[in-house]
């Protein structure tokens, strides 16, 4: 093998969790993955400045870093206040599939493992209220566990700076984070909330509406980001339900897993079709043994999710 093949398989090795990083940046799948490859572009262009040490895999970050704070001050978007994922039309959602793909390589031992409390939509939707650079420093420090000085060379700034970027970026987070965040389990959803999402399929399928809320919160919630729709409280969102139940649409749900949170793909076939075809995905938030609020998804990301387009 060459050194050229070499280096290239090397990178290769950390795409997915430079995917995740840049999924944790811009909060979209899509644009992530566009990020990812502008990172191996820049990289390769530039292996002649690479050591040929053992921290490529820290180098590359630096570039997928960099690649991200160029996006994100392209589009000039952040968001000033966010109540509602509503408010976040960029948002979309990450196959759990893939997460279990990034594990520590045999030359990169620390490389870190995909936990609920930092990827999950809540947290995503927060990150974009920070600055881009405070987005990133936060990141660094409390996703990745990088110290100060590893984390000040990445942005190419002081310890005294990165400092008070992360001091800033952990206030914000704390005000927009739901309150009870640390008593989520770090991995997959446990049996309770898969068991409700199975509750949740059969009574889609069914079309029966008082099932559905009967699993809801009064309270609940639902978006259906890009689109700036809300839907709150239970009886709303019934009234709605019972109006799509009543079109002679049929409907097959999927069980699959997204930001380690039940999810629900789901499959719709109208009358005088002969397949059931792909949707939507409902991404539930369980809180208190109901459902608390549900994100609505297009069906775009189905093969990234592992799933046909059509049953």
């Amino acid at each position: 093998m060459t050194d050229e093949a070499e280096f290239a398989a090397r990178m290769e090795r950390h795409r997915r969790e430079l995917h995740v990083h840049c999924y944790r940046m811009l909060a979209s799948f899509d644009e992530a993955e566009d990020a990812v490859q502008e990172t191996f572009l820049r990289g390769w262009r530039n292996r002649d400045s690479f050591d040929g040490g053992p921290l490529l895999r820290a180098w590359l970050y630096r570039i997928a870093t960099n690649v991200c704070l160029d996006v994100l001050r392209s589009r000039s978007r952040r968001l000033a206040e966010m109540r509602t994922f509503a408010e976040v039309p960029w948002l979309q959602p990450y196959p759990d599939r893939l997460l279990d793909q990034v594990a520590p390589s045999d030359d990169e031992p620390d490389a870190v493992v995909v936990n609920r409390e930092t990827i999950e939509l809540a947290f995503l939707a927060a990150l974009q209220l920070l600055p881009p650079r405070q987005r990133a420093t936060l990141i660094a420090r409390d996703v990745l566990g990088w110290p100060a000085v590893e984390t000040a060379s990445l942005l190419e700034t002081t310890v005294a700076a990165a400092n008070s970027a992360l001091q800033r970026a952990r206030a914000t987070m704390q005000e927009h984070l739901p309150a009870r965040r640390s008593e989520w389990s770090a991995g997959a959803p446990n049996d309770a909330e898969l068991a409700l999402l199975a509750r949740f399929i059969d009574a889609h399928e069914r079309g029966d509406v008082a099932a559905a809320v009967a699993i809801a919160a009064q309270d609940l919630r639902v978006t259906m980001p890009p689109h700036p729709y809300l839907f709150e409280g239970r009886d709303t969102i019934a009234t709605l339900m019972a109006r799509a139940f009543a079109t002679g649409d049929e409907w097959r749900l999927v069980p699959t897993l997204a930001n380690r949170m039940p999810t629900a793909a789901s499959y719709l076939r109208k009358p005088g079709d002969t397949e059931f075809r792909a949707f939507k995905f409902d991404v539930l938030r369980i809180q208190d043994g109901v459902i608390a609020e549900i994100t609505t998804f297009g069906a775009e990301l189905f093969p990234a999710f592992g799933l046909p387009p059509t049953l």
